[in-house]
């Protein structure tokens, strides 16, 4: 039997984890941590740093080379393929080091269950036949994040938020009567798409890190401006992490 912890790790802040994820990463026999190549590998480190700042006992703690996702093709399929070999990398992993069972600890940015496929990679292991036990650790997700770096609420009083994905919002525009929508996984302006002086936008990067870039707004005035601070994040650091929150104006 495989106990699979998903922790949730926030932004990458080691203040960010919970007691409960330091207990649970502490009472692991194994942490595996992903390396997704050259251009990503601020990504492990940060991984890295949480497990020095937290970890007081033995832990093993055993890197693995992520499966890449192959970007030709349709886009469902290509992401199924890649969890597919995510899914077998881990069981090659927990095969080599964990034979005779144990506890297994992923680290997972924000909160497993917010735009993450970490759960569904781990269903196709049950699926496979896997004796394994899933439990999550709920984290700090970059919406929260969010949220609390600009002291703002979510919502406006009474009204619903819509969270979407920055390739949602560019192949069908603004949803529908939403007033709020919070723009996750955006490879890189999205917003652009839309009639900027309809919109005021809450914008953060790398939240929680010593780097964290903030920016807000009304979207016409200052659009330019977080594509040029995204580009020089992305360019420093190698990889960037960021999300919005995107409001019409009344």
């Amino acid at each position: 039997m495989i106990r699979l912890d998903l922790i949730g790790i926030g932004t990458g802040n080691p203040e960010h984890l919970t007691v409960q994820a330091i207990r649970t990463m502490n009472g692991a026999d194994l942490i595996l941590l992903p390396r997704k190549g050259s251009e990503k590998s601020g990504l492990l480190d940060v991984r890295r740093t949480i497990c020095d700042a937290v970890l007081t006992q033995p832990v093993r703690v055993v890197e693995f080379d992520l499966p890449t996702r192959d970007a030709g093709g349709e886009y469902i399929n290509a992401v199924q393929s890649w969890h597919n070999a995510i899914a077998a990398a881990w069981a090659k992993q927990m095969a080599l080091h964990l034979p005779e069972g144990g506890r297994l600890a992923l680290l997972v940015w924000g909160d497993p269950s917010l735009y993450d496929s970490t759960l569904r990679i781990a269903g196709r292991l049950i699926g496979g036949g896997m004796a394994i036990d899933i439990r999550v650790v709920p984290g700090i997700s970059s919406l929260h994040a969010l949220t609390a770096a600009h002291a703002i609420p979510l919502n406006q009083l009474a009204e619903a938020v819509t969270i979407t994905t920055g390739r949602l919002l560019r192949a069908h525009g603004w949803p529908g009567d939403a007033t709020s929508i919070v723009v996750m996984l955006d490879e890189g302006g999205a917003f652009q798409t839309l009639d900027g002086s309809e919109f005021e936008i809450w914008w953060g990067a790398c939240l929680g890190m010593e780097h964290e870039a903030l920016i807000s707004g009304r979207l016409a005035q200052i659009g330019d401006d977080i594509m040029q601070r995204r580009s020089a994040l992305r360019q420093e650091h190698g990889w960037i992490m960021d999300i919005y929150l995107l409001r019409k104006i009344a």
